[in-house]
């Protein structure tokens, strides 16, 4: 039966994998200038192995300056957002949980946001961004707290409050400002999107990315104690209320590194780990793992379709929430329906 389950999960890792591939290749082949998949793989060959490469034809510079440096960030992305709702799920013990539960979403928004306003770009952005979000993180973790502890409920009541408050101030940065400087970059920004992704931004996210993604990887199998119920885990030999906070900060980073270069990016922590868990099961050792590999590929795949199937660029958050919408719609039902049964 051991035997069983563990070539189940190969295989699903496995086509995974392919799946990721896929998603991979299709983003450096599609685009309004299409490029064949021999001259890809030909371009993106010469470049791993020739060092002094020079750039000189219109289709090199189309897939190493604009196409890698996006498929990159998008898979890295993807990946942390996945990982950052898988871990929230296991922590809060409910499926329907994603990192704006906390705070932390609008948090980085509004970080965010106020850098815009202040004509501020590059590691500012991301500094602010990850300074709010981890601010909105401390006024969770100062509200939920009563009595020296820390219940789930709290964090939860505390989050929604704090998400709350931070949504109100970006609105109200919104309204103060200008409308013909500042307001439509505020716009187009929270809507998502990774069209501004270069190497220098790619070099200012990936390391929050990679740094929180491996965190929350590396706690994985405490994520199966954490998952039970408080006094449970302590019997186990666990600490709830550090470990717990130790995932939030994880997360945290996680998502003020995604939202400084690409704005707010919805669903995918709430529809990738989900999707896994009704194809791996419920064992966090492998459910976070296979949320990072599908979330990459989902939105490597999403950012492909915003550039391409229109001329102007779709947002990248009203696709995802289009697409994950009624996908998480579906799953939900077809989950309680075999649990009814």
């Amino acid at each position: 039966m051991e035997n069983r389950r563990l070539a189940k999960q190969a295989v699903a890792f496995l086509i995974l994998s392919v799946v990721l591939l896929g998603s991979i290749f299709f983003g450096l082949c599609a685009g309004r200038f299409s490029i064949t998949p021999a001259r890809a793989l030909e371009i993106v060959f010469n470049w791993l192995f020739t060092p002094g490469l020079l750039i000189n034809q219109i289709d090199e510079r189309i897939i190493l300056l604009v196409r890698i440096p996006r498929i990159i960030l998008a898979g890295f992305a993807g990946a942390g957002l996945a990982v950052a709702g898988a871990a929230l799920q296991a922590v809060f013990r409910n499926p329907l949980v994603s990192p704006q539960i906390l705070g932390i979403s609008p948090g980085a928004a509004f970080g965010g946001v106020l850098a815009i306003v202040l004509g501020w770009w590059g590691l500012a952005l991301l500094g602010l961004s990850f300074a709010s979000g981890l601010i909105a993180l401390v006024f969770v973790g100062l509200l939920a707290r009563i009595n020296g502890r820390s219940e789930i409920i709290t964090v939860i009541l505390a989050g929604i409050v704090i998400s709350a408050l931070f949504g109100a101030l970006v609105s109200l940065s919104q309204f103060l400002a200008d409308p013909n400087g500042s307001l439509p970059a505020i716009v187009y920004w929270l809507m998502g999107s990774m069209a501004s992704a270069t190497w220098q931004k790619l070099t200012l996210a990936a390391p929050g990315l990679i740094m929180g993604t491996l965190l929350i990887m590396a706690m994985r199998f405490r994520l199966n104690i954490l998952s039970l119920d408080d006094a449970e885990a302590r019997s186990l030999g666990a600490n709830p209320d550090i470990e717990r906070w130790i995932i939030f900060l994880a997360v945290t980073i996680i998502v003020g590194s995604q939202v400084s270069v690409s704005g707010v990016i919805g669903w995918i922590g709430l529809v990738i780990p989900h999707t896994v868990r009704m194809i791996m099961g419920q064992d966090n050792r492998v459910v976070i793992p296979a949320s990072a590999i599908l979330g990459a590929a989902f939105l490597i795949f999403a950012d492909t379709l915003a550039r391409t199937m229109t001329a102007a660029e779709i947002p990248l958050g009203a696709l995802t929430a289009l697409v994950g919408a009624p996908v998480f719609a579906v799953l939900l039902r077809s989950h309680y329906r075999e649990r009814m049964q």
